[in-house]
């Protein structure tokens, strides 16, 4: 597809680079761009002079500049390296490391391998979202580039996963879910839990957090090492222009729409991290990683996480 950008966009030059040394060329081109026909250009190109059809062929570029105007600047914003579908819009690669909470989560499910992001929230328990729900689910902790064998990493398989009973795929509710890890993980400076909220208070709306993942960089491409960005919290109004499904009570809107920055497909799962604290899941968005996008409000759910981790501590198999 990047290929195929580079192509239209160097034809659109040549075509105007044509036009600078002959109005000819555009005078058999024009009709398609419907302006006018081409008997009365050709019958005006040969009653006047060679700088009057120079002149004719500068005044037909800047038509067709104005018609082939948008799409110069769809192809440019496509280009940029900044715009790429798929990554954490506006982003940075994040200090190795530096979020030792983070969990690179690879899901088997009927159609297919899947992945998502999520974070340690207890040396046994890995917080991610409902949808990323498969039937065989590995953790790899203490990841920074996930196509390598970190001597930091520790691959853990899923016992049981655990999402919230309340999820419905239908409105997008209640999406979180907890996976109880096969082993315990070991403590360390690259692996590590985030603490999670410790009352059910609303985050107050430009609060600055961040949010990371390992989500898409292009069309079926992956990136390798962690990527973060910084977001606002906003207004729930924000997304309930956006989003007819949002539920300000159990959901967070997060990512300033005036600024191109936000989380995306393959960070779902990820925490919102504000003031070292997770305080969001990695919920849904638009589909083209336009701001805001919508996070699972975690404090919102706190009964149900206590309850859920110390009843499943007490079944633990030997």
């Amino acid at each position: 597809m990047f290929n195929l950008l580079i192509l239209l966009f160097s034809i659109f030059l040549s075509l105007c680079l044509s036009v600078l040394h002959s109005g000819q060329f555009f005078l058999s081109s024009f009709r398609y761009f419907g302006k006018q026909s081409v008997t009365t250009l050709m019958e005006g190109s040969s009653r006047g002079s060679k700088s009057g059809r120079r002149k004719q062929g500068q005044q037909l570029l800047g038509s067709l500049a104005g018609k082939m105007w948008p799409l110069l600047l769809l192809v440019a914003f496509l280009l940029s390296p900044r715009a790429r579908a798929g990554q954490i819009i506006g982003g940075r690669e994040a200090r190795p490391h530096s979020r030792p909470y983070m969990a690179y989560i690879q899901i088997r499910s009927p159609v297919g391998i899947k992945v998502c992001g999520g974070f340690l929230v207890r040396e046994d328990f890995v917080m991610t979202a409902a949808h990323c729900l498969g039937s065989q689910i590995n953790v790899i902790l203490g990841a920074h580039n996930i196509r390598t064998l970190e001597s930091t990493q520790q691959r853990i398989p899923v016992l049981r996963s655990i999402p919230h009973p309340g999820y419905s795929q239908q409105n997008k509710r209640n999406d979180i879910m907890l996976l109880q890890l096969a082993n315990r993980a070991q403590r360390n400076r690259f692996v590590r839990p985030v603490p999670l909220p410790q009352t059910q208070n609303r985050l107050r709306p430009g609060t600055q957090c961040t949010v990371a993942g390992w989500g898409l960089i292009g069309l079926n491409m992956r990136t390798d090492t962690l990527q973060c960005v910084q977001l606002r919290v906003q207004r729930d109004r924000v997304c309930r222009r956006r989003f007819m499904l949002y539920y300000g009570r159990t959901q967070i809107c997060v990512g300033d729409p005036r600024q191109r920055k936000s989380a995306f497909l393959g960070d779902s799962g990820g925490p919102l991290v504000c003031s070292n604290v997770a305080q969001g899941v990695v919920s849904y968005g638009d589909r083209m990683g336009t701001p805001p996008a919508v996070f699972t409000r975690i404090s919102s759910f706190l009964p149900w996480i206590r309850r859920t981790m110390r009843r499943f501590q007490e079944w633990r198999p030997e």
